[in-house]
């Protein structure tokens, strides 16, 4: 089974192209591929618990079975605990971007 790792880097309320990676990632986990979406730098603000609707898709994410990891080093720099991340999220450092590469996971940073 193919694997795919989407970075996410913008923030889905500063940035209306967010929804790319969310379609991608359920397309592809739709046609039977295991996914991650991996949220970094500003992508992680609405991996937050509480953002409700403007959490960019997140629950479309995990309802899909997109596993959805936020960057634990972006997470510290904007101040969110990884006790307070939305459910199906969760944090993770920057080795699993690594690893999928070494592994020949397709990896797309949006």
């Amino acid at each position: 089974m193919p694997k795919y790792l989407l970075i996410e880097s913008r923030d889905p309320f500063d940035s209306n192209d967010t929804g790319f990676c969310v379609d991608l990632a359920t397309q592809l986990a739709a046609a039977k591929n295991e996914v991650t979406v991996f949220l970094v730098q500003n992508g992680v603000l609405p991996a937050r618990a509480g953002v409700g609707a403007r959490a960019g898709g997140l629950m479309q994410l995990t309802g899909a079975g997109v596993k959805v990891l936020a960057d634990s080093f972006s997470l510290k720099e904007r101040g969110i605990d990884t006790s307070r991340l939305a459910a199906g999220v969760a944090a993770a450092q920057l080795d699993v971007v690594l690893d999928a590469l070494a592994e020949g996971t397709q990896v797309i940073w949006h």
